[in-house]
C-alpha cells in the first residue's frame, strides 16, 4: 500500500484527494520507483482546483515530475538502487505522477541521477529546471554568448522564470527579470538579475512597427500577446526561447521580427524531449546550476499539504519552486 494524491471525475467535476492505494493499481512499466520528492508546477495545480484540461484519463495521480530510487526494474541499464529522476511523457496528465510514494514508468522515461544533484535539488530544478535549461541551450545554440548584451526572462518570478535567471546569470550573462509582481524584485536581484522590469505589454495597432533593440536573447515563460512585445525588441540576429503560455495561448505580429531583424522563435517542450538531449540537460544543470540560489527558490512541503498549496499556485501566490517531500 502507498499513499497518493488522486483525481477522480464525478458528476460534480473533479475532485482531489489523499488516498491509500493498492501497488497493484500502479500502471505499467519496466521500472518501479519508491518516490521520494516531486515538486508542484502551474500544470500539477491547475486540475487540483477543478481545471483539469491537462488531464487526459481518470481516475489520475498528478505530478509532473518525480526524483526516488528504483525498486523494481526488468531493465539491465536501471538496476535496482539506482537513483532516477522523471519528467514529461505525459507523467500526471496520461499516466500515473509524481505525488505519491510509488510511481511505475517505462524504462525509456527514466534519467539516472546526475552526479552532484540530491533527489530534493534534482525536484527544486524539476521540470521547470528542465524547462529553463533546454531554453538556456537554445539561446547558446543560436548563438548567444555571456557579454553580448542584456538577456530578457520573461515570467522571472515563477519556477521557469526564477532557474532561467539564475542559470543564465552564473554563465556571465546580464540577465534583466520581468515580472508583473513588483514585491519580487528582492527576490530576482538575489538570483543574479542586474534589472527588474514590469510585464512587456505589446504595442496594439503596431504590429508593423519594430522598437528599440535591446534584447540580446530572451526567455520568454508567458506568451501571449507580450510575446509579440518581445519579439519586436529584439537585437538583429537574437534568439527567443519560448516554453509557456501563462499569457495565452496564440500572440499577433508581423513577419518584421522574423524577417527585418532575423529573430529566431525557438519553441522548447519538455514533455517529448529526445533523451540524448533530455540526459544533456540534466548534466547541464547539475553543472551551471547555483546551489545557493536554488536553496533560496525552493520551499518544501509534505504531501498532506499539496491539494490547498495548488490554490496558491493557480493564484499567482508562489514565488520560485515547491517541492513535495512525498514520504513525509
Amino acid at each position: 500500500m502507498f499513499r497518493g494524491i488522486m483525481l477522480r471525475q464525478t458528476d460534480s467535476g473533479v475532485t482531489p484527494a489523499l488516498e491509500v492505494l493498492a501497488e497493484e493499481a500502479l500502471p505499467a512499466g519496466d521500472v518501479q520507483i519508491a518516490v521520494q520528492y516531486s515538486s508542484l508546477n502551474y500544470k500539477d495545480a491547475m486540475p487540483l482546483t477543478g481545471k483539469a484540461e491537462f488531464v487526459r484519463t481518470f481516475p489520475m495521480i498528478p505530478g509532473l515530475d518525480l526524483a526516488g530510487v528504483v525498486e523494481r526494474s526488468t531493465a539491465p541499464e536501471l538496476p535496482v538502487g539506482t537513483p532516477v529522476v522523471v519528467t514529461g511523457w505525459g507523467l500526471g496528465a496520461s499516466h500515473w505522477g509524481g505525488l505519491a510514494e510509488k510511481a511505475r514508468v517505462p524504462a525509456d522515461w527514466v534519467v539516472p541521477l546526475p552526479e552532484g544533484l540530491t533527489p530534493l535539488q534534482a525536484m527544486a530544478a524539476g521540470t521547470a529546471g528542465l524547462a529553463a535549461m533546454l531554453c538556456v541551450m537554445a539561446l547558446e545554440e543560436g548563438g548567444l554568448r555571456p557579454g553580448d548584451g542584456p538577456v530578457l526572462v520573461t515570467g522571472a518570478g515563477g519556477g521557469v522564470g526564477s532557474l532561467a535567471v539564475a542559470i543564465l546569470s552564473k554563465l556571465g550573462h546580464e540577465v534583466v527579470a520581468s515580472s508583473q509582481r513588483a514585491e519580487t524584485e528582492g527576490y530576482l536581484r538575489s538570483l543574479g538579475a542586474r534589472a527588474v522590469i514590469g510585464r512587456i505589454e505589446p504595442v496594439p495597432g503596431h504590429l508593423h512597427m519594430l522598437g528599440e533593440e535591446r534584447w540580446a536573447g530572451a526567455v520568454d515563460v508567458v506568451g501571449g500577446p507580450g510575446l509579440a512585445g518581445v519579439m519586436r525588441q529584439m537585437r538583429y540576429g537574437a534568439s527567443v526561447a519560448v516554453t509557456g503560455f501563462a499569457g495565452g495561448m496564440e500572440f499577433a505580429t508581423s513577419m518584421l521580427p522574423l524577417v527585418g531583424l532575423g529573430v529566431s522563435l525557438r519553441g522548447v517542450n519538455t514533455s517529448r524531449c529526445p533523451q540524448e538531449r533530455r540526459l544533456a540537460a540534466w548534466r547541464r544543470l547539475a553543472q551551471d546550476l547555483p546551489r545557493e540560489a536554488l536553496a533560496a527558490m525552493t520551499q518544501v512541503i509534505p504531501l498532506a499539504q499539496v491539494i490547498p498549496a495548488s490554490h496558491e499556485v493557480v493564484g499567482g501566490r508562489v514565488q520560485g519552486r515547491l517541492v513535495v517531500a512525498v514520504t513525509e
